[in-house]
């Protein structure tokens, strides 16, 4: 039985029915068939994708275009979930109008139904509710924003004072007024994350914030595609990555060894033709 499409109405009957909501990250045909086929509600082409599939040492380095073929690719896989698309950096900094252009191409070109956007800075604000005014769905994001990661002291947990819980507290009631319909906060200890959420009305996505009305995580660190330690945040559900380097390292060893290929893997050819092409090449 096919499942029902994932709509924003969808998402605030889960939340309301607590009833956690299930986001992963996608960044190509073969990853957002995984995520079509594992029934998540949400699938975030996020600019992680700078770092997973394309090699840029960080998230600010992905230009729009980039991002836009990355979410192009994963709309041709995903039906059910709501495809929800990050805003790069660099494509909303100047101004709304940039923000809302940009937000429009993601609709147009990638059929995005929502964008994230990070931070909660007045110009944050004012561009959450220029794309919100232009009919487009937002998702905030406060908390650890890797794309301002410099700003916030690296890549390292957030809301750890009691100054800095109150700060990204403020930032998650803005992002809330400004009109996002839902909020991921990234790597803020749980309990200051349980205190944020009475206060508002938007389901929030955890990623490293302990239980929220869902979650989110980068599928090629689920799935341990990626090397190296994973942040604390991280379950790996599977070991992806060590499989795919065993099987190209039997592919590799049996083509040296000319195991492969073998009769099973050839197309075969009748004795008349084989002896056509021999007396053809015998001939030259």
């Amino acid at each position: 039985m096919t499942s029902p499409k994932v709509t924003l109405r969808r998402l605030r009957e889960l939340a309301d029915a607590e009833t956690p909501i299930v986001m992963v990250t996608a960044y190509d045909f073969v990853s957002g068939r995984v995520a079509e086929r594992a029934g998540v509600d949400i699938v975030l082409v996020g600019d992680s994708g700078a770092q997973v599939v394309l090699g840029y040492p960080d998230t600010t380095s992905i230009t729009l275009d980039e991002m836009l073929t990355l979410a192009k690719a994963v709309r041709r896989a995903v039906r059910t979930p709501l495809l929800l698309c990050d805003l790069p950096f660099g494509s909303t900094e100047l101004s709304d109008e940039q923000a809302v252009a940009t937000s429009v191409r993601f609709v147009h070109e990638a059929g995005a139904e929502a964008v994230k956007i990070e931070g909660a800075n007045p110009a944050r604000l004012s561009r959450v509710r220029a794309i919100v005014d232009a009919g487009i769905p937002v998702v905030g994001h406060v908390g650890l924003t890797p794309q301002t990661a410099t700003a916030l002291g690296g890549l390292r947990a957030q809301g750890r004072t009691a100054e800095d819980a109150i700060r990204v507290a403020r930032d998650a009631l803005a992002v809330q007024a400004a009109g996002a319909f839902a909020l991921v906060i990234e790597a803020v200890p749980a309990d200051v994350v349980h205190e944020i959420r009475r206060a508002l009305d938007i389901p929030v996505i955890g990623i490293g914030a302990g239980a929220a009305d869902g979650q989110v995580l980068v599928q090629h660190d689920l799935l341990g595609i990626t090397e190296g330690r994973p942040p604390v945040f991280v379950k790996r559900y599977a070991a992806v990555g060590e499989a795919m380097v065993e099987g190209v390292e039997a592919y590799a060893r049996e083509v040296r060894e000319s195991t492969f290929p073998a009769a099973d893997h050839v197309y075969p050819a009748s004795p008349e033709v084989a002896a056509a092409v021999r007396d053809f090449i015998d001939g030259l």
